[in-house]
């Protein structure tokens, strides 16, 4: 289920090969700090960036050099192995019990159908830009990419990363038009409502602002759009009266503005509570953000629910195609 090809590990490969040829002596030192990065570990948190294995390079001219070059490439090995086995070890399962679909998706469905591009813009703070992830394979919006192009193969199928760490409701509505509106999207991806959770805010006040993006993003040419609320994770859960407060709020505008809603708080909870997983299996050691099983599970799940959803506008199912439903998952 990895969304990590076979052939992306062996260009790693054969990048870091190319490498040994070109670099000095001189650069081993930092060769050997750029190898440790790209060790993936349950708890990390690294910039998602330091971590890719394209970045690791180093240089052997001598029997100690071969070993540090050794060494560096069973790194780079490892990365690969932990990107072809992520769910073998922990599988990724929907909660127990099922779920349902977020409604419809008419844009996405109807451009498929016709064969035109389909555009979907991730907007959100750090867990949408990746944080936590050893590369930046593993973010969601780059899983779930992957995930969409081998289920429709034929179909242009771009996903926009318009992620900023820190951010919350008020920073995102700042730089909606641009970011979001402008880019003509046919798929909203919001992730929003955990940093308001960690600061205090008022959740009334996330969910009015939420409202007022959503609003405009359907005047502007109405864009399907699927809220993703707060995750479940130690620095949230400090906050639970709050986060209660938000999860519900952020499904109540879902429900109000008949737009989907991906319930990411009750599906990690469901990781742990449910199916026995520790939370250090899919949060970092920061007790907020999700590590690479994290990203994988949230963004496959997630693209189950767009498939089915895709699915039964071209089965027929919601009809008129330009009437969304909200139905909770």
């Amino acid at each position: 289920m990895s969304s990590l090809r076979p052939f992306c590990l062996t260009a790693w490969l054969t990048v870091l090969a190319a490498a040994l040829l070109l670099l000095s002596p001189a650069s081993q030192s930092r060769a050997q700090t750029q190898a440790a990065q790209a060790t993936p570990a349950p708890q990390q948190s690294a910039n998602p960036a330091s971590a890719s294995p394209s970045q690791t390079t180093v240089a052997a001219t001598s029997p100690d050099q071969r070993g540090v070059t050794a060494r560096a490439i069973d790194k780079v090995k490892q990365v690969a192995k932990s990107a072809g086995d992520i769910f073998s070890r922990v599988p990724c399962l929907s909660p127990k019990g099922g779920s349902k679909t977020m409604g419809s998706l008419p844009h996405v469905a109807g451009k498929l159908v016709a064969g035109q591009p389909v555009v979907i813009v991730a907007f959100g703070s750090s867990s949408t830009a990746g944080f936590g992830a050893s590369s930046p394979e593993f973010n969601y919006p780059n899983r779930l990419a992957a995930q969409l192009r081998r289920h429709y193969p034929t179909a242009d199928i771009t996903v926009v990363n318009a992620g900023v760490g820190g951010e919350d409701a008020p920073e995102m509505m700042k730089r909606l038009q641009k970011e979001v509106i402008e880019v003509h999207p046919d798929l909203v991806i919001w992730q929003v409502g955990t940093n308001a959770v960690l600061r205090n805010l008022d959740p009334g006040d996330t969910a009015k602002l939420v409202e007022d993006g959503i609003s405009r993003i359907q005047a502007a040419g109405g864009a399907d759009i699927v809220l993703v609320d707060p995750q479940y994770s130690p620095a949230v859960n400090q906050r639970a009266d709050s986060a209660g407060r938000m999860v519900k709020l952020l499904g109540k505008v879902a429900e109000l503005r008949h737009v989907g809603i991906f319930p990411r708080f009750e599906v990690m909870r469901d990781w742990h509570e449910k199916q026995s997983i520790p939370v250090e299996s899919f949060v970092i050691a920061d007790g907020l953000h999700m590590n690479d099983w994290g990203y994988a599970c949230f963004a496959q799940l997630l693209g189950d629910d767009i498939i089915r959803s895709v699915g039964q506008i071209k089965l027929g199912v919601n009809v008129p195609a330009d009437v969304r439903t909200y139905r909770p998952m």
